[in-house]
């Protein structure tokens, strides 16, 4: 009996220390609630077959806005906004990027610590090689495959990561065939390493033509899913209706980058139509990325660009588009503006610097409308991006034009895309494309450039010409 009584008071203390010790429990993330994601049946699933719905935030370039890549910035998306994805956004051509003069090594490391920071917060991510002026995916393929030979090495053991190989091809190179030949060979690397991880493959036009994938998909392999982008106040129902259309054919598609404004990201916004892609994209549980993450001078920025935090954003930090997703991603309801988006002429303006309009006269009628829409300062140099906006407003049809601007200071090159860009001196002339040169009534296109000079450059004059 006292043996008995002596076990039973030392289990009893056992209990005693087991039940007063103290237990360490995990918070659930996205992750450790759904595993790893894959592609069935033409649907993102997570590690129980259950159909998953990304709600990401796509970072701006990683080489102009390196300060939002920060744990706390993280898990303000995941704790306050609903965020349960981060994207990278890595630029293979534009200024900075991997492939045309960028700091590699740098770059690199901001990838190595948005996956960390993703990591250890329990998120997905997905490394972007963000494919913009160098419309061809070819162009860039060689080094393509070394950075994602790199990556899907490094992470070939992670749960939580997803390969974006083309960000959005573009003009007459970016087409189905070369998306395809670029995409087979990308693919063969990530999957040495990495067997098992989603890889989303751009689509034609800017990652708008997902009928065209969906004619002829990629074949034998497996985790494979297609982009699609759109901008609500530019992109609406034709657009829906294209994704829609390729959706009921189970093409696996993956919003990768959106917002509520022109196509441009900048210009107007429109709370109306991005409420009617939600309501399609939540139809269909579409995973949806929305473009981006700084304070940029422009409507699609998510901060606005008074405010300098790099996390812990309140709502007064945020833009109308901002605000608008915070109350998507969480369950609210729809942003009104608290006041109307400033104008001229009619025309948006978000530039810190102003906009310049001009038409053409005589039978073709043209309007142009150029714009500085960012500006940043990099060792004994300023850069200054521009966005042309050309729209066919008459009744006749274009066939081709020329675009001249006269800038105030001494200035050279520093990236352009969609267009044929020439200096002389002062004087910039932009030709078309072979693709955007023709313009229909109420057609437009939209180009881009940057600029260097030893102090802030602006534009005194702009010319169009039609034919």
């Amino acid at each position: 009996m006292k043996k008995f009584l002596s076990l039973l008071l030392a289990l009893s203390l056992l209990v005693g220390i087991f039940v007063s010790a103290p237990i360490k429990v995990s918070a659930a993330t996205p992750v450790s609630t759904n595993g790893a994601l894959s592609v069935k049946n033409g649907k993102v699933v997570n590690s129980k077959g259950k159909e998953f719905v990304i709600k990401g935030v796509s970072t701006h370039g990683l080489a102009w806005y390196p300060q939002y890549v920060n744990k706390a910035a993280f898990k303000t998306l995941r704790d306050k906004w609903g965020v349960n994805t981060i994207r990278l956004a890595l630029y293979s051509a534009e200024y900075g990027g991997y492939c045309s003069g960028g700091n590699q090594t740098e770059l690199k490391k901001l990838v190595s610590n948005g996956v960390s920071y993703a990591k250890e917060l329990g998120m997905y991510v997905i490394i972007d090689w963000h494919i913009l002026s160098d419309g061809n995916p070819l162009t860039n393929k060689t080094q393509a495959v070394s950075f994602f030979k790199w990556a899907s090495k490094k992470y070939a053991s992670y749960n939580n990561v997803m390969y974006e190989i083309c960000n959005e091809p573009n003009g007459s190179g970016g087409n189905w065939t070369n998306i395809k030949t670029y995409s087979k060979s990308v693919i063969k690397t990530i999957r040495t390493y990495d067997k098992d991880a989603i890889i989303i493959v751009g689509t034609p036009t800017w990652s708008q033509d997902v009928d065209t994938a969906a004619s002829s998909p990629l074949s034998g392999y497996k985790n494979i899913a297609y982009a699609f982008h759109f901008y609500a106040a530019t992109h609406k129902e034709n657009m829906r209706a294209k994704l829609e259309s390729a959706l009921k054919k189970g093409l696996p598609v993956i919003v990768t980058e959106f917002g509520i404004s022109e196509a441009s990201g900048n210009g107007s916004v429109s709370t109306t139509e991005g409420d009617k892609w939600i309501k399609l994209l939540d139809k269909y549980k579409v995973g949806r990325v929305a473009w981006n993450l700084s304070n940029k001078s422009e409507s699609c920025a998510l901060i606005k660009s008074s405010c300098t935090k790099t996390s812990g954003w309140a709502t007064t930090d945020l833009t109308t588009q901002g605000k608008w997703l915070v109350k998507k991603y969480t369950g609210g309801s729809t942003y009104t503006p608290e006041k109307p988006q400033p104008s001229v002429s009619g025309e948006p303006d978000v530039s810190s610097e102003g906009t310049l309009s001009c038409k053409t006269s005589g039978n073709i009628k043209l309007k142009a409308t150029v714009s500085s829409i960012n500006s940043w300062k990099s060792g004994d140099y300023y850069f200054t991006q521009y966005n042309i906006r050309i729209k066919n407003i008459g009744t006749a049809k274009c066939s081709s034009w020329k675009f001249t601007m006269n800038m105030r200071k001494s200035f050279s090159m520093a990236g352009d895309w969609c267009g044929t860009f020439t200096k002389n001196s002062l004087v910039l002339t932009v030709k078309p494309l072979s693709w955007n040169k023709v313009l229909t009534s109420g057609q437009g296109t939209e180009l881009g450039f940057i600029v260097k000079s030893k102090s802030r450059e602006s534009i005194s004059k702009i010319s169009l010409s039609a034919s």
